[in-house]
């Protein structure tokens, strides 16, 4: 059957987050005084922060858990020393200085220019609400989509059925007319595999290929699936 709507994730498959988060925490270590450098903190971080998600979309950690956790544990790997209060505050600046960087990766709105006339374009992602809208906004995303579906509206996180039901029926849309495009094999590709919809997993970070599943390495190569 003829693919009618195709669904996004947005962090590492249409915005940048490695390279806006990086950004942003220049911005917020320079505002703070925090003398860590930049790359000590996020060979520390990125791995320390994948796991939390993966606590998070498990129902295992809370929001307030994930923001204050991941800094808690990569400061203390570096072995650099900051107040509860300071971690908490630097967890807050991060996520109100996250969209004043709108970096997404090649070909994003050319995919999206060339999509829009042919299928209806939607998002489903488990990013915090008060944020992922105003991303969308900064980086000129959001006039491509016609929903916007995240985790904290529905209540579940990817790769939970509910979410993918809720979103298909916000779209209006059949599992089988439906594609996901996302970089997390688990909670996009198979979550979105296990209720019935077509999906392709979008390496743009150098994510491992999982066999069994249509990856690509560039999103200007949807173009051969779209």
């Amino acid at each position: 059957m003829k693919i009618k709507h195709v669904f996004f994730d947005l962090d590492h498959t249409l915005w940048d987050f490695e390279k806006n988060s990086r950004l942003t925490f220049e911005k917020v270590f320079q505002k703070h005084a925090i003398g860590v450098k930049i790359h000590d903190f996020n060979e520390i971080y990125h791995p320390i922060n994948e796991r939390y998600w993966k606590l998070y979309r498990e129902e295992k950690v809370s929001k307030a858990e994930l923001r204050y956790g991941r800094l808690k544990e990569s400061f203390d790997l570096l072995s650099y020393s900051l107040s509860d209060e300071m971690i908490d505050i630097l967890a807050v600046d991060y996520i109100e200085h996250l969209a004043d960087f709108n970096h997404v990766f090649d070909h994003t709105h050319e995919l999206l220019a060339y999509l829009y006339d042919r299928y209806e374009l939607h998002i489903i992602t488990n990013g915090f609400d008060e944020i992922q809208h105003r991303k969308m906004v900064s980086s000129r995303l959001l006039p491509f989509f016609k929903h916007v579906i995240t985790s904290e509206q529905v209540g579940v996180k990817k790769p939970n059925p509910k979410i993918f039901h809720y979103a298909l029926e916000k779209a209006k849309a059949k599992p089988e007319e439906s594609m996901m495009l996302g970089d997390n094999a688990e909670a996009d590709i198979e979550g979105a595999k296990l209720v019935g919809m077509h999906a392709i997993h979008c390496r743009l970070n150098g994510e491992k290929h999982i066999n069994g599943h249509i990856s690509v390495k560039s999103l200007i190569e949807l173009k051969s699936y779209l």
